[in-house]
């Protein structure tokens, strides 16, 4: 499956692996309980790791693992709840989370613009089909009024 991270359409050579699902070799990505539950097991993994979090979760529980991370991915299980963009702007901004975070599932390809303005350098949408409007829509505007967490 295809992504746009930095503004480019790439692949995407991440696994998310559900909970009580048996670990992928690899590059895998987690829910925040598992990696909470089984960390130790995860640190000896080979393949660099990631952990994904919903709008109920604190990103202040993942604040000290931080730098054993390598990607985030925020999931937006509907574009009604805008907690994720506030959760993208305390791992950029607060944590100072350096890997890559990436929104995933159902945000609204009009909100990327904002979503990358609060840190946010990779989109997955949870239809493929809406990856040109997604990258489209990342250059929306040209004129910025207010400061964005990112350079």
């Amino acid at each position: 499956m295809q992504l746009i991270k930095n503004k480019t359409v790439t692949d995407d050579n991440w696994n998310f692996i559900s909970d009580g699902a048996a670990l992928d070799k690899g590059d895998i990505c987690v829910s925040l309980a598992r990696w909470q539950q089984i960390k130790p097991e995860l640190l000896s993994h080979t393949g660099k790791l990631g952990v994904r979090i919903g709008p109920a979760d604190s990103v202040a529980e993942l604040a000290d693992d931080l730098p054993k991370l390598d990607l985030i991915e925020l999931d937006f299980p509907d574009f009604a709840d805008g907690r994720l963009f506030s959760h993208a702007w305390l791992l950029r901004g607060r944590y100072g989370f350096k890997g890559e975070l990436r929104a995933t599932g159902h945000f609204m390809p009009d909100q990327v613009f904002y979503l990358s303005r609060v840190g946010i350098d990779a989109f997955k949408p949870a239809d493929s089909a809406y990856l040109p409007k997604v990258l489209e829509n990342l250059h929306d505007f040209t004129v910025n009024y207010q400061q964005s967490i990112v350079n």
